[in-house]
């Protein structure tokens, strides 16, 4: 038994008809006590090992939010002939009473999935049969939730990077820093998640050997309730912009497509929030890491 759905990248918006066919393929005529199909979207929620003991009693009372959960027959009892036999079904996209359709997101405390399960029960001689399917969500980003650009209408986000403007320092290690210069610009920090994040940076000079410059992307994820919230920040992917010593006073072009399923549209609910942010790495010879972190906004347009 296999299941497939009509579209073929498998991703559907609220609101959608998803629709496709149940397939058998049986030797001889095959018995059944009936098909029924499930559709379910669930958001799963889990602490970090060193916060679950200061929030033991959020991580005793976590339970999974269902957004979606749909079961219905396609085929009633019968018999099912010899060969293929394809089994349609379709239903609306929408979520369960009082609940909310969030994108499909896999992370690491939190996790936003959607699966079919198919289930065809046979007689006492036999074994059941289950298929399951994941299937993608996507959600346009409400209008009132897309931040609104500067007055000046300018949205892109410059900087400029020295050794005193370098956080997590103690002054005392300060001056022990090389001096390094750098410059450059974020296109903007609300970005359109079907596209890719773009900028520009610029080493002036820099006293140390450079070994590389990467750009990575982070998520932050916050989990919690009234007993309090943990927030893990965790790498999702790691791009390198230049390796080696590179020449000073060249703009370097910044340029990361967001991975489908591992990235989502900003979320912030009352028990959970999923946020993104860009880290800029430039590694030094002498074992000096400079990091600039830039949080970003991910939105998705209708």
């Amino acid at each position: 038994m296999d299941l497939r759905l009509k579209r073929s990248d498998k991703t559907y918006r609220p609101g959608d008809i998803v629709s496709g066919f149940i397939i058998v393929q049986n030797k001889g005529v095959q018995s059944h006590n009936g098909i029924t199909l499930t559709a379910e979207g669930i958001v799963q929620l889990q602490l970090s090992s060193k916060s679950i003991g200061a929030f033991q009693a959020f991580y005793d009372s976590i339970k999974p939010i269902t957004m979606l959960s749909l079961t219905f027959d396609v085929a009633k009892p019968g018999k099912l002939p010899d060969g293929v036999s394809e089994i349609p079904f379709e239903f609306k996209l929408a979520p369960s009473m009082g609940q909310q359709l969030y994108e499909t997101y896999h992370g690491v405390f939190v996790n936003i999935s959607y699966q079919l399960r198919c289930d065809m029960k046979r007689g006492m001689l036999s074994k059941d049969l289950s298929r399951t399917l994941e299937f993608m969500v996507e959600i346009p980003t409400p209008e009132d939730q897309i931040p609104t650009p500067p007055e000046d209408g300018k949205t892109r986000v410059d900087f400029h990077i020295t050794p005193d403007k370098v956080d997590n320092v103690k002054r005392n290690n300060r001056k022990k820093l090389p001096k390094f210069s750098l410059s450059g610009h974020l296109d903007t920090a609300v970005c359109d998640i079907r596209k890719a994040f773009t900028g520009m940076i610029t080493v002036h000079e820099s006293e140390a050997v450079i070994k590389s410059i990467e750009l990575q992307l982070v998520r932050v994820e916050t989990c919690g309730c009234a007993d309090g919230y943990a927030k893990e920040p965790t790498e999702i992917q790691n791009i390198q912009v230049a390796e080696g010593d590179v020449a000073r006073g060249i703009p370097l072009r910044l340029h990361m497509v967001f991975p489908r399923m591992f990235t989502c549209p900003s979320i912030a609910t009352r028990t959970f929030k999923v946020e993104f942010e860009v880290n800029l790495v430039v590694m030094l010879e002498d074992n000096h890491v400079i990091t600039e972190g830039f949080p970003i906004t991910l939105v998705r347009y209708p």
